[in-house]
Formats: structure tokens, C-alpha cells, sequence
């Protein structure tokens, strides 16, 4: 779940305003107890990405997020956090992050990113993937997956010794060598016993700039990435950010720590250390 940058109702449900902090190293147990929750929200999004095809609402695949997290043992991290009603946010077409589930049915063409947290034993995992329904939207799939490449990036620079500027640099690099663009008021987030904590991780930026990056050190890395223009608006429901052009958005992100074998991927099931 995205934390935003912007004065506004969305960054006091978000946590408050962004702060400049190093973040709360974890040890190796503690890193492979997150990669438990992180296997947890693995089979959640797994079972979404079967489920999805056209007439299934946003509610259905709600619904099958929570089943899976909590037979887990786990409970949905996003539910009731600053009062979100829900597990997972189902963001179609337009929406960038945090939209509400119901009873919308995804029809032919649509992209869907869906965000969604799970905590156990206290430790929260936070992932969001994007999904075409259909084969007719062209656009939509190469924006989803220049959007899984720029995470990728993302992801190869987040090793020790280097900066919060370079995963940003890495990210943008590749959204903008596509024609497309990074939301930057919005950004990914430190991750632990808490939802968000520091350090902010945006999708932009400098090499060698912002926080260090150590050993111990688990981040979300999410490239929220936009067909049109960077800029977005925060809708009635207080909740859903869309799109201020209108055009397509995309969400993939990850939970990573920051290791010396180099970053580790806490909610992808089948990898372990990024190549």
C-alpha cells in the first residue's frame, strides 16, 4: 500500500507526512519471518490471478484474498488500517492505488492492479501485481509489463552500499525510456511490524542520493507507473487515486530486504535472492 507524499487526507490514512529516517533494521530471523508472511500474500495473489476473468467483481476477488490469508493463520493487513474496509485494492483502468472493492465486474480489456498486505505473527508483507482481462488491450499489457521491468530494476539496485536515490534512478530509467511515466507523490515505504515506516522509497531519483542501504533493511519497492502524465487526484471516497489525464495506471510492487547476498524477495513464493 503506497504511502503519499501530498498534504492531504490520504497521507494522515498513510501514516503522516513523509520523514527522512534510516529505517528499522531487522535480523535474519526476523527477515525470514517476514518472508513467511510474504509466502501467505504470495498464495493470496495467486489465487486472485486464477480467479480473474470477466464478470468476476472486485468484491469476489476480495473476498478470495481474505479466505486465503487468514486459513493461513494471518489477517489481511490492509483491513481496517485508518478504517480501509477491505483486504485487497482492486485499482481498474484509470485508478492508480488504494480503490475500494465491489461490485464492479471486469470486463474485456480491463487492467486491474491489485494491492494487498498480509501480517502474521505480527510481521506485515505488502505486494501489489497488475493483470489484463482479455488478450484485445495492447497498451495495457506493455504497460504492465514495462511496469514489472522498472520493479525488476528496482529491485537489482537495491544492494548494500548503495542508495534510496538508486532505486529510484532505476525504476524511472526504464518507465521513461518506454514513453511512460512515475507517479511522484507517491512512494514506496520501509516495512516490519508496521504497515509503513521508514524510509520513503520513491520511484525517482538521483544515484548516490537519500537513505543508505544496509543489511537488515526491508522495503516495498512499487512503481506506480502511468500511461499518460505523472499527475493523479485523490477521489470522493477519500480513498481512490486515479489518474488526472485519464489514461491507464499500473501497480507492481514487492516487499525486499536488503542483504549482504543481496536483495531478497519476501513475496515472491518461487525466488529467493534477485539475480
Amino acid at each position: 500500500m503506497a504511502r503519499s507524499r501530498r498534504p492531504s487526507r490520504a497521507i494522515r490514512a498513510l501514516g503522516g507526512a513523509p520523514r527522512s529516517s534510516s529505517g528499522v533494521l531487522k535480523t535474519p530471523a526476523e527477515i525470514d519471518a517476514m518472508a513467511a508472511s510474504g509466502d501467505v500474500l504470495a498464495r493470496a495473489h495467486e489465487a486472485m490471478a486464477a480467479a480473474i476473468a470477466v464478470g468476476v467483481t472486485t468484491a469476489d476477488l476480495d473476498a478470495i484474498a481474505e479466505q486465503v490469508i487468514r486459513e493461513a493463520g494471518a489477517v489481511p493487513a490492509f483491513k481496517g488500517y485508518h478504517g480501509f474496509p477491505a483486504t485487497i485494492c482492486p485499482s481498474v483502468n484509470d485508478q492508480v492505488v488504494h480503490a475500494i472493492p465491489g461490485a464492479y465486474a471486469l470486463a474485456e480489456g480491463d487492467l486491474i492492479s491489485i494491492d494487498c498486505g498480509a501480517t502474521l505473527g505480527g510481521w506485515v508483507s505488502d505486494a501489489a501485481r497488475t493483470y489484463v482481462v482479455g488478450t484485445t488491450n495492447a497498451d495495457a499489457v506493455r504497460l504492465s509489463d514495462i511496469t514489472k521491468a522498472s520493479l525488476a530494476a528496482g529491485i537489482a539496485a537495491a544492494t548494500v552500499g548503495r542508495h534510496i536515490g538508486d532505486i529510484g534512478h532505476a525504476v524511472q530509467t526504464v518507465v521513461e525510456a518506454a514513453g511512460f511515466s512515475c507517479v511522484d507523490s507517491l512512494v514506496g515505504h520501509g516495512v516490519g511490524r508496521s504497515m509503513h515506516e521508514p524510509p520513503n522509497v520513491p520511484n525517482l531519483g538521483t544515484p548516490g542520493t537519500g537513505e543508505p542501504l544496509v543489511d537488515g533493511l526491508v522495503i516495498a519497492i512499487e512503481p506506480m507507473v502511468n500511461f499518460g502524465g505523472p499527475d493523479v487526484m485523490l477521489g470522493p471516497d477519500g480513498w481512490t487515486v486515479t489518474t488526472k489525464d485519464g489514461t491507464l495506471s499500473a501497480h507492481w510492487e514487492h516487499t525486499v530486504a536488503i542483504t549482504a547476498a543481496g536483495p531478497r524477495i519476501l513475496t515472491d513464493s518461487t525466488r529467493a535472492v534477485a539475480p
